[in-house]
This record gives C-alpha cells, structure tokens and sequence, in this order.
C-alpha cells in the first residue's frame, strides 16, 4: 500500500467531502480516501499495482475541483 495526498482547491462542504470520497473510493485499488477540508486535502491510501495518482487527480477534477 502507499499513500497519497493531494491538494485539493473548491471544496468547503460535507456534500464536498462526500462527493470526493465517493469518487476516488470508487477506483480500482483504493483502500480509503480521507479528505480534510480546513487543510484542502485528499488522502489516499491504495495499491499501486491497480490505481494511479494520475486516475484520482481525473476523479476529483471530474467531480468539479481542482487538485493543486
């Protein structure tokens, strides 16, 4: 496993919070995404035999934010 954090502009809700653990948690090899919004930051832990930053950072800008 390895762990990735991302910074993340646009988000300042809890719809915010669920709308980008959904979609990253939604990708193959992704074990959890924890998103802290006073730090405007997404965490996640996955496997890198299945999933790839490159497929997050796509999940969240699909989702309307912009990843920094």
């Amino acid at each position: 496993m390895e762990k990735l954090t991302l910074n993340v502009e646009g988000m300042s809700c809890s719809h915010c919070e669920k709308a980008v653990k959904n979609a990253v948690g939604a990708l193959d090899g992704v074990a959890s995404v924890d998103v802290d919004l006073a730090q405007k930051t997404v965490a996640v832990d996955y496997d890198p035999d299945k999933g790839s930053p490159d497929s997050f950072k796509l999940a969240i800008e699909e989702e309307g934010y912009e990843v920094v």
